[in-house]
Parts: structure tokens; sequence; C-alpha cells
């Protein structure tokens, strides 16, 4: 079997009743499957749907609501007549530069003498640094504004304050015990404030600091808005629905040159799209800027007029995305063997180190780690002082931040949450951060809650897998935080083509049937369970998101797999004429029905893999596989040796190489002349020593000379030859005899009957017939 990497749980906490799903369906006119989904969000009423349904109706909150708003707007508005040079401090990630973007081009807009500058995440760090903030003084800043951070800045913030210079923050980050004394915080969730939504984006608030400051909503701010909002994870309700849904309607008819290029380059279609081609297109090239180098550039791309200069920045913004693409690829390989190991196997949590790993790159490589293994990871670049700094990620069992918190003293730097934290750790500290978070892990118990869980929507049948479906599912659009796009259990009846795709062959590419119905399904990163959906294709169910692929003009619905699992005995048919070392590196037990041939590859064994030969006086095989991958390496003599094997044991996988070195089925049995030819031979040759001379014989004769062999043993049985020290002579007179009664003729029978339906049958014959017998029990 293969089992599924998360847990699949139903998003309904209770049971929904159809009654309320109909009398849902025909008050807010949609349809049966939308007013589930919509139950199952907690939106139960037509009151509560219509704001839902229709975002871009919703009016846009008051921002002098906000706490300090009125407090803000006023220093700037007197800093700007008052002509001072106002510097706005940003991120270099994307809700960070379109924040600065958003309020530079408002100070802009109404005469201010601004600028901006965005920290270096390698020199500068995360958020208000001492250093950069003295050098804008020096160079002239008479007031700070920040985006998308600042309220974690005390001590900075303090110190600028004290030397005359005002700061108002605007940000939107988790509020520490300790606010800086900064002449104004803005913020939708500080305790003091009236924000009705707390969930805004750092873009979110600069855009609201924007309209206060021209009292109207500047419909041309939105398109940045809406990529802040969704490229920060926010939660995608209330009026963050708003600010995405008003805000696409603007991106696909951008008039930014910058943008414009940026799409273009990321190859998106300007008029289709949406909140995932801000996901997966825009947001992470204006992330790749602020990794690899500084980010300044970003909010010039973001801002300029001059397409020339547009065209530039976005072809440079994409080449380093590309070349991020290939940092993360090449250090995630790395990571992900180191994780293989078989000290981290035996770890419920993975500290991966490395050296000239781009530091830049670590948070997503940790974040492949933990999709690929399900395990928190942190990993680290080590320099060449012994300083190893990196990033973790986390899974929802586990509490990272409070793991490493305690020996946060035995760290250089460490700050994060839950899910992400960033350190720095000299290395004769990692083993008390490796045991800190082995610790932790039995200290939260993991191991009963390690599996990641998946939420279900409900069950889609492949002939419900349609474009008009998924029109009905967009209504629910944008999907994001607190609002996924809804997943779906398929439970396919057959799968007509299954195969691998891409350069690595790393991706999965399904057709799921239906009796007369099919639709294509994805899966990226999925390729290693194409061969347990080989091996049971009636078998599968897998968990996806219902999409559109375009390919030639022509439009299609896609299942967008999320996981799979296949039920029942797995069967990999990898039979092969040639075993060699890499055949026997994965960890499970290998079956060997000859002796020698164990012997014989012993060495090349991985060090999880168990040789095992099912002839050994009073094996246990039901013991020794319990838990295991099991694979058969060899073809046994008779049906009945496979038979009891595969009756014996609890099997979950089986892998078949089948090896023979020589063909019996292949040579066949021989015929009366060939055995006549051989009696004749025996009676007119004497002293044949066959120890070297069989080769010469089984020319003479035109055999084989391992069927030669075969019917010299044949002879020897029934005694028409004898054989001393390997000098074979005919028997004078021997008495009649049937061949047919010999045992090693009775043996090759029933080898090339073994040999036909285990080596020579097609691979879902094989697969029938291994599953039929792993049925049987004695």
């Amino acid at each position: 079997m293969l089992a599924a990497k998360k847990k699949w749980v139903s998003r309904e906490t209770t049971a929904v009743s159809e009654t309320a799903v109909n009398a849902l369906s025909q008050a807010a006119e949609v349809s049966p499957l939308v007013a589930r989904l919509l139950i199952t969000r907690g939106i139960d009423t037509p009151e509560a749907a219509e704001p839902f349904l229709h975002a871009d109706q919703q009016p846009l909150l008051d921002p002098t609501t906000m706490h300090d708003m009125e407090k803000a707007v006023e220093r700037i508005q007197a800093a700007v007549i008052a002509g001072d040079q106002i510097t706005i401090y940003g991120d270099y990630d994307a809700d960070g530069l379109t924040s600065t973007a958003i309020m530079y081009e408002t100070l802009d807009q109404i005469g201010a003498n601004v600028n901006y500058y965005i920290p270096d995440r390698f020199k500068d760090g995360y958020g208000p640094n001492q250093a950069a903030f003295d050098r804008l003084i020096a160079k002239g800043t008479q007031l700070f504004v920040t985006v998308d951070n600042g309220v974690a800045g005390n001590a900075v913030i303090d110190q600028v304050q004290a030397q005359g210079v005002d700061v108002v923050v605007t940000d939107h980050h988790e509020l520490p015990a300790e606010l800086p004394h900064a002449y104004a915080i803005v913020h939708p969730r500080h305790p003091e404030g009236h924000y009705s939504f707390g969930g805004l984006s750092g873009a979110g608030v600069a855009f609201k600091v924007a309209t206060a400051l021209i009292e109207e909503v500047s419909e041309e701010l939105l398109d940045l808005a809406a990529i802040g909002t969704v490229a920060d994870l926010v939660s995608l309700t209330g009026e963050n629905r708003t600010i995405v849904t008003l805000g696409l309607k603007v991106l696909q008819q951008t008039t930014r040159p910058g943008l414009a290029a940026l799409i273009q380059e990321a190859g998106l279609q300007p008029d289709k799209l949406t909140e995932t081609s801000i996901g997966f297109g825009i947001a992470p090239r204006l992330n790749a800027l602020g990794r690899l180098q500084s980010a300044q550039s970003g909010v010039e791309l973001l801002t300029t007029l001059d397409e020339e200069r547009a065209t530039a920045l976005a072809k440079q913004v994409n080449q380093l995305n590309e070349k991020r693409q290939g940092l993360v690829k090449t250090i995630s390989a790395s990571a992900i063997e180191q994780a293989q190991s078989a000290e981290n196997q035996g770890r419920q949590t993975l500290v991966i180190t490395g050296k000239g790993w781009h530091e830049g790159v670590l948070g997503i490589v940790a974040s492949h780690v933990v999709e690929t293994t399900g395990k928190p990871t942190l990993v680290l670049n080590e320099d060449a002082d012994g300083r190893l700094k990196g990033s973790g990620r986390s899974v929802e069992a586990y509490n990272l931040f409070a793991a490493i918190d305690p020996v946060r003293d035995a760290l250089v730097a460490f700050g994060g949450h839950h899910m992400a934290v960033g350190l720095t750790v000299m290395a004769d500290q990692l083993e008390t951060l490796k045991t800190a978070m082995e610790d932790a892990a039995v200290q939260q118990q993991l191991a009963d809650n390690a599996q990641v869980k998946l939420a279900i929507d409900g069950t889609l049948s492949v002939a419900d897998a349609t474009l008009d479906t998924l029109a009905d599912i967009q209504s629910l659009a944008p999907f994001g935080t607190d609002n996924p796009a809804p997943l779906f259990k398929l439970v396919p009846t057959t799968i007509p083509q299954a195969r691998a795709i891409g350069s690595d062959q790393q991706h999965l590419k399904l057709q799921l049937g239906d009796g007369d119905t099919t639709v294509d399904a994805i899966g990226f990163s999925m390729g290693d369970a194409l061969p347990a959906i080989q091996a049971s294709p009636t078998d599968v169910t897998l968990v996806g998101a219902l999409s559109e692929n375009t390919w030639n003009g022509q439009t299609k619905p896609q299942i967008m797999i999320k996981d799979v699992a296949v039920t029942g005995t797995q069967v990999i048919d990898a039979r092969t004429q040639h075993l060699s070392a890499h055949l026997f590196q994965a960890p499970g037990t290998y079956l060997f029905f000859h002796r020698r041939i164990m012997k014989q590859v012993e060495q090349y064994m991985g060090a999880q893999a168990k040789a095992v030969w099912v002839g050994e006086e009073d094996v246990d095989l039901a013991t020794v596989t319990a838990g295991q991958a099991v694979f058969i390496v060899d073809c046994p003599d008779t049906l009945p040796d496979m038979t009891q094997v595969l009756s014996s044991i609890a099997l979950d996988q089986v892998t078949l190489y089948l090896y023979r070195r020589d063909s019996v089925y292949m040579s066949g049995m021989p015929n009366r002349e060939q055995f006549a030819k051989l009696f004749q031979f025996t009676a007119a040759h004497h002293d044949v020593d066959i120890h070297h001379q069989l080769t010469q014989v089984a020319k003479h004769l035109h055999l084989e000379r391992n069927l030669l062999i075969f019917m010299i043993q044949v002879f020897f049985e029934v005694g028409f030859v004898k054989i001393n020290d390997g000098v074979m002579n005919g028997v004078s007179n021997p008495s009649r005899a049937d061949l047919h009664h010999a045992p090693s003729y009775q043996l090759r029978e029933q080898q090339i009957v073994a040999e036909e339906t285990l080596l020579y049958s097609k691979s879902a014959a094989l697969q029938v017939w291994v599953k039929n017998q792993a049925a049987v029990k004695n």
C-alpha cells in the first residue's frame, strides 16, 4: 500500500443537513455545492453570505478609526508643508515592497520631499536598524514613516525619537508587550484603536494611511495592496477580500509599466490574473530580490513610469528568481539527502547543515524538507568561523519557537514563532540545539500528532469535475488563508493513464476514470507515487483541488493533487535480468529463494536492508517482514514456493526483481530426438570428462550447454549414465525408464511453469496473480 502523507480530516466540524444546504442555496442564489462550502466555512445565513460572495461591492472601512491614524496624518502633512525630508523605511519582502511603493506614491502625490529605504536582509536584518537610521538622519531625514515593520523596534525607534527625529510606525505584525515610543503607531489591532478588522497586511495598512492622507480611496493603489495582501498570507476574509477582489480588477488592467513587464516575464495572462497568479507568479519574483541582494530596486520596479527601465528591471527580477529556484533545487537535494541518513531517520526533528549555502533561500529549503519528511526542520549554513545561520520551519503539532526558546542563551541570535524561526548558533552549541529540539518533540508529544492534517471539503466524482463546477467554486474566491481553495476526495474506478513528467521525472500525471468520464490530474513532486499507482490502479484515492488547464487554445478541467493513497497490496514490477548494487539500497527485507544468490549480493546491502533466505530452517517470514517493504530478489523454482512465501507474510508492498540467470522457459524441454542423440553418444563414447569437455560435447550434439547439463542429470537419475569424479560413461543395457519420472525432469517442468507465470507474463497479469496468492492463508 501507499499511505497518505497527511491525515485527511473533514472540514465539517458537525454534520451539515441537506435542509440547511438547500435553504441557503435558494436564499443566496448559489448552487448546493457552494452553499455547503459556505456553511462549512461558518457562513450559514444569507446575510453573512452576501458580503462574502460580493466582496467587491462592500464599502472599505473608515481608516480614521485605526489607532493614531489622525495623529500620523497630521504629522506627515506638517512635514509636507514644511518641506522636511521624509524617509519611508520599508521591508525586503513582497508585502514590504508594495507597502513602500504605496506610501511613496501617495506622499509624492501630495507634494512631499520623500525617499525610501529598503533594509538589506544580510546587512541590516529585519526591522529598524540603528546604523541605517543614523545614516539616513545624517543625510537629512527629518521624519521616518515605517511600513510593514516597526512595532518591535523599541530600542532603535526610542533612540531616534530621543534625537528629535519623529517616527511614524505603520505595521501589522504581532504587538509586543512593550511598544516603541514612536510619534504615532498605526496598527489595526492596537488595543486602544477601534478598527473593526485586524487582519490587514503591511500593504493594507499603508493603503489605509494613503486613503486617510488623500481623503479618498485611491483605486490606482489597489493593485499594490492586493499583491501585498496575498503575498503576506494574511487572512482572506473581511476587508482583505474586498481589497484583493478590487485589486485584481485593477491588476488585470494595470497601467504600471513595471508590473506589466513583470507579468509578461512571469508568463501570465493579464486578463486572467487571480490570487494564484500573485501567490505563485508575482510575489515569488519580488521576494527573490530580498533573498539574493538588496531589494531597493523592487520599489523602483513598482513605481517607475519609464517603460524601458521597467522592462530592464523586470528581466533582472526574473533572472534573480530563476537563480533563486536553482539555489533552492540544489540545496534542497543536499538537505533532503542529509535528512534521509540513518541518524536522521531515527530523529523526530532535523537540524540540517551545509557550507556555502545561500542564507537567503534556507527558509524555502526548510519548507521543502518539512514537506518531504514531515519533520520540523532547521537548515543552517556554516561559515568559516564556525557560525551557523539559517531558518527553520515546523508542522502544526510542534511549536518550533517554544522548542528552542529554553536554550536561546546558547544561541547568537534567535527569533520567530510557532511555525518558523530564524537563528544563529556557533558550531560548539549545535548539539545543545539538537537535543533541545528532540526533548521538545517528546514533551509536545510530536510522535502522536506528527502527521499534518489535510482538511477536505467533501467528495467529488470524476463526472462532476467539470468547468461548470469550477465556475461555481470560483464564486468563493479569492482563496487563501482562512478561505482555502476547496479540496475534495476523489475515488476513480480506473487510472487509464499514469506517468512521471518533468526534467527529473519528479511530477505525477494521471488520468482519472469513472465509467465513461475522465479528467486529468497532476501532482507536483509526487513522481515517487507512480509505481504504487501503476501496481494497483483500481485502489487509488486522492485529495485535490479542481482547477483548469489551457493548452493549444483548449481549456479543460484538471485536478491539482495534494495527497494520494493506494490501498491493498502494492505489487511493483521491477523484473530484471541483472542484479546491481543500487537495487539493494532501499530499506526493507530482501527475500531469496536461492542461497547462493543471496551470498553473492549480501555485500551490496544498504544500511537498513536485510537479506533473508526463505529456505532457512525455522525462519518466520511473518516476523522478519513485519512492517517492512518486501523485495523478492530471485525467481523460485516452483509456483508453490512463491505462493508459500506470499501467503506467509502480511504484505503491504512487494517489489519483484525475480532475477534468474539462465532461463529454463526460453530453453524449453528437450525433445525425444535430442534425448536419443545423447543416448547414442553415451553408448559410443567412453570416459567423457564432462568437467572439461562439456562445451565440445554440446557443440557436437548441437545443444545449448545448460540444456545438455540438464539432460545428463536426467540420464544419471534414471540410470542411463554413471559419473565418477567428473567422468561420464554410458550404462550397458540399462533398464527401461520413463524420463518424466526423473526428479530433475519434474523440477524443470515446474520451473518452466513458474517462469512462464512470473517472468514472461504481462505486468498486469503478474500483479493480479501475486495479489491472489498473497490472499491465500495456510
